[in-house]
């Protein structure tokens, strides 16, 4: 069968869409196998070739040789096989080609249809796959139109979906205005390829310091870990193996030039530097800044931290709404507890009062105590008799009795157990650093429930930046 638009159409969409021949051509032998399947019976077994010397759609129809045919279309006499095929012998199987296929006017219509969806599936394959390769990388698009509140941005080849919460706050995109974002996932879906973007993860705010700083494409600055609240205020660790280098300043630019592009492309979000450290201690403290910190109290196991402050340094440390000390709970991935200085010693106090109305307990024993983190009659109750030898340095009898004592004031509860410290701590907890990420917790105005299990599992993928 000769079409003469097929060869056509094979160089049409090879040029025009990038489709490789190959996938053209196979789409058609597929169109008109079930176009034949559909005219000469479906029980049959067919094949088809496209011939491009000709431009001709060659089918086979496949036979098997019998001495008595019941079925005639897949089956063949003895005879009729030996006219066709002379060393054809009983229990072949014979292709014959269909000479005259007589494809009417429907016939070759739903092929063309065929050919096209298949051609339409090879391209959202193609692009799915290039895009796909992007991921996490940034890319610049076209503003094109609004739809739900989502921002359609074309990529040249594909449109992708920058969606309202993954919007900075606050800005807005004209159709034809350049947009910068990070791609964040590709996901094939039925109508093709999805790519989602974002502007507000906090791996966007990393991509734009490797785009403005050399030093970290080359690797010799590196990016350890980021934290945002979109279109506020960030924080951003780095550090670097070369001793001449200072990897803040690098970042920074000279006079802000570098910093200030980024701060720019993020709607004035102001930013801040921080020089990493392996010294958990020393990193807090910059973490905290601008904030002075007195002394900073560590719990590994639990991955806390209790930060002391003059009093005049407090809202410095814990910032607007608590900006601050999020941040610094992100970047550190420990949480934080802010107290000042003069309500620390106020809850050594009265931890102490606590712990001495228990009967023979004096006043320096509770200092011991309170020092060393027992806290309240509850704290004692917990602990271990061997702790307590080691902190008072106390005999076996005598740490047994002291907790046997705390264990009854708690079931009796006759006496005050624990201090209350509701009004005296500041805290920020962050999802805890585990496989090597640092994740960020969801903001105050979000809401989980809005979002099903594969939004929400983005939503953390985009929170979240790998350390290097």
């Amino acid at each position: 069968m000769n079409f003469s638009e097929l060869g056509k159409m094979i160089d049409t969409l090879g040029k025009d869409r990038g489709i490789e021949r190959g996938i053209v051509v196979n789409a058609i032998e597929q169109a008109f196998l079930v176009t034949a399947r559909k005219k000469y019976g479906i029980q049959g077994e067919y094949e088809t070739r496209y011939n491009n010397d000709d431009g001709e759609i060659e089918i086979f129809q496949y036979k098997n040789v019998v001495e008595s045919v019941r079925d005639p279309i897949i089956e063949i006499t003895m005879n009729d096989a030996k006219s066709l095929d002379e060393e054809a012998e009983l229990g072949d199987q014979l292709g014959i080609k269909i000479e005259n296929p007589n494809f009417s006017r429907v016939d070759v219509q739903t092929a063309r249809q065929i050919i096209f969806q298949k051609v339409r599936d090879a391209e959202r394959e193609i692009l799915f796959s290039e895009f796909k390769h992007k991921e996490g990388e940034l890319v610049t698009g076209i503003a094109r139109r609004y739809e739900r509140g989502n921002i359609i941005v074309s990529l040249g080849k594909a449109d992708a979906i920058l969606p309202r919460r993954e919007s900075i706050r606050g800005e807005t995109f004209k159709t034809g205005d350049r947009v910068q974002a990070y791609l964040t996932e590709v996901l094939m879906t039925k109508r093709g390829p999805e790519i989602r973007l974002s502007r507000t993860s906090p791996l966007f705010m990393c991509k734009l310091f490797e785009l403005e700083v050399p030093e970290i494409q080359d690797g010799t600055i590196f990016i350890k870990s980021a934290a945002r609240e979109p279109g506020q205020r960030a924080k951003i660790a780095v550090s670097t193996g070369d001793r001449d280098l200072d990897p803040v300043g690098a970042c920074v630019g000279m006079k802000g030039s570098r910093v200030q592009n980024i701060v720019n492309e993020l709607l004035g979000e102001k930013i801040d530097i921080v020089r990493w450290s392996d010294d958990l201690d020393t990193f807090s403290r910059a973490a905290l800044a601008p904030a002075d910190i007195t002394n900073i109290m560590f719990n590994y196991e639990d991955r806390a931290m209790d930060v002391v402050v003059d009093d005049e340094q407090l809202a410095l440390a814990i910032g607007r709404r608590g900006q601050n000390v999020r941040l610094a709970s992100i970047l550190t991935g420990y949480k934080v507890n802010i107290i000042s200085k003069n309500k620390l010693q106020e809850k050594i106090q009265k931890s102490v009062q606590n712990l001495m109305q228990m009967e023979g307990l004096n006043e320096a024993n509770a200092q011991v105590l309170v020092q060393s983190g027992v806290m309240s009659i509850i704290d004692l109750h917990e602990s271990k008799v061997g702790e307590i030898m080691e902190m008072l340095g106390f005999e076996n009898d005598s740490a047994e009795s002291l907790i046997k004592l705390a264990v009854d004031a708690v079931e009796k509860n006759e006496i005050e157990l624990q201090v209350n410290e509701a009004d005296e701590l500041i805290s920020a907890q962050a999802v805890p650093l585990y496989d090597g990420r640092l994740e960020e917790s969801e903001t105050e105005d979000s809401d989980a429930s809005k979002f099903s299990e594969a939004e929400r599992r983005l939503r953390e993928e985009l929170a979240a930046f790998k350390l290097k």
